[in-house]
């Protein structure tokens, strides 16, 4: 996906098994961000910085939802140990990881495997897609505020 593309209607499951659509923000922003997996530090602290920063993003107009690989059971531990206020989209066929362009070949310490590029979409009101915040952008600990311009 790139600026200026719309947003697929159906975006997945939350961490309640419950579908979430496009269309459940219409007249809001949405921030969809793709992290590699719950509670490592990295994504701990990047979920955090957004939980830190929802009444601010939402007095903006914007609204967050997470997407991991990881299955509902994980994304509910994830929220309640770190007290996320936002939903968790448990994208286990990496369906919409595959969509958003955000899997592929990874490496670390020379081995290659597969996994989700850490990359965020900021989806206007028309569910458009207005910005995308790359992996090398992203810095995990201010990423709120990174979305918010401070």
């Amino acid at each position: 996906m790139n600026i200026g593309d719309k947003a697929p209607e159906i975006l997945g499951r939350d961490q309640n098994g419950n579908e979430i659509r496009l269309a459940d923000f219409a007249g809001r922003k949405l921030v969809l961000y793709f992290y590699p997996k719950d509670s490592t530090s990295g994504c701990t602290a990047e979920a955090c910085s957004l939980r830190d920063n929802y009444t601010e993003l939402r007095k903006q107009g914007y609204e967050v939802v997470g997407v991991s690989i990881q299955d509902e059971k994980s994304h509910l531990k994830f929220i309640e140990k770190n007290q996320l206020p936002f939903n968790l989209i448990a994208d286990t066929d990496k369906s919409l990881n595959e969509k958003f362009g955000v899997w592929g070949e990874k490496s670390m310490y020379g081995r290659k495997y597969f996994g989700t590029f850490r990359t965020t979409f900021i989806i206007n009101e028309e569910g458009i897609i207005e910005r995308i915040f790359l992996p090398k952008e992203i810095k995990t600990k201010i990423h709120g505020e990174q979305i918010l311009g401070k």
